[in-house]
Order: structure tokens, then C-alpha cells, then sequence
């Protein structure tokens, strides 16, 4: 397992692997785990872990940007999970409305500006297809 040291990007402190209970108690499940800011509860960012690897999904975010990203994650995942196209072709659309490489395309690593980005061409993308043509 590659070692990774973790930044927090607001009060710039080493971020540290926990189990996911550190913040969200018993409600976290087992397996998963969190790169948690070393200043928290007092700066609240944190990101969650690949399970297997242990490498960060995305960046640390803070509370505004954790619910920016859950929003994004809500206009973007109704592409996929309706079946109008697979996982693998929505995030490809993803890159081409944004002008995003594979390693860009990822709502983790977003920030809020990119979050409202890809909700709007989520919402012009899902109104083109459920509104009727005046």
C-alpha cells in the first residue's frame, strides 16, 4: 500500500486515516474509512478512502463543499441510474460538457464552483429531455 501523506487545503494541517466511526460514530459503516484534518472537530474537512487501496476519493471538503458535492452527486447520478446511459458513458459526457481529463472527472475532487457547473448542465441536460418542446 502506497503511503500518502494528506493536506488539509483550509488551515493547511496533516490530514490522518481513521475509521469512518471517528466522525460519524456508530452510524459509520465497518469497513470504511476517512482522511480526517488533525485540527478536527475544529476545522471539519475530511474525505472518505478507497476501502481496498486506502488512497484519498477526492480532496478534503469542509461542510459547505461535502454538501455542494452530495448536490452534484444528485444531478449528475439520475443519468446512470435511470439507464438513459451506462456509469462508464455519463461520466464521459461529464467530460466532455466540462472539458475534464479522466483524472478531473470525479464530483470528490470538485470544488463548489465546479460542483454548480456540472448541476447546471445536469438540470439543462434532464429539463431537454423531460419538458416539452415549446
Amino acid at each position: 500500500m502506497k503511503k500518502t501523506t494528506v493536506y488539509c487545503p483550509y488551515c493547511r494541517a496533516k490530514a490522518t486515516l481513521h475509521p469512518a466511526s471517528y466522525v460519524y460514530g456508530d452510524a459509520a459503516k465497518t469497513e470504511n474509512m476517512l482522511y480526517v484534518c488533525d485540527r478536527y472537530p475544529a476545522c471539519d474537512s475530511y474525505v472518505a478512502a478507497h476501502i481496498r487501496t486506502k488512497q484519498p476519493m477526492g480532496t478534503l471538503a469542509n461542510g459547505d463543499l461535502r454538501n455542494k458535492r452530495i448536490q452534484a452527486h444528485k444531478a449528475f447520478d439520475w443519468m446512470w441510474k435511470s439507464g438513459l446511459m451506462s456509469k462508464k458513458q455519463a461520466y464521459k459526457w461529464m467530460q466532455g460538457k466540462l472539458g475534464l481529463s479522466d483524472a478531473q472527472a470525479h464530483i470528490a475532487k470538485f470544488s463548489e464552483y465546479m460542483c454548480d457547473r456540472l448541476i447546471a448542465v445536469c438540470n439543462q441536460a434532464y429539463n431537454n429531455i423531460h419538458l416539452p418542446a415549446a
